[in-house]
């Protein structure tokens, strides 16, 4: 699979409504006494991460640049 224009913004509202979802989960506090069984933090970061990427990945697919790092490659 190649991360060409279309794949990339796929990922990218996926990523997206990952976040919004944990962001939900994560305002919805259990009821005292319990414990939330699922990693939302993590998970939030995560995806993240992937919007971060592919924010990055999104420009250099339409400026035809890709990114250099300090080291210039």
């Amino acid at each position: 699979m190649q991360l060409d224009l279309t794949n990339t913004s796929i990922i990218l509202a996926v990523a997206l409504a990952v976040v919004a979802a944990m962001l939900v989960m994560d305002r919805h506090k259990p009821p005292p006494g319990e414990v939330r069984l699922f990693p939302v933090i993590p998970v939030m970061m995560a995806a993240a991460l992937v919007v971060i990427l592919m924010l990055a990945h999104l420009v250099s697919l339409l400026t035809g640049h890709p990114f250099q790092g300090r080291g210039g490659f």
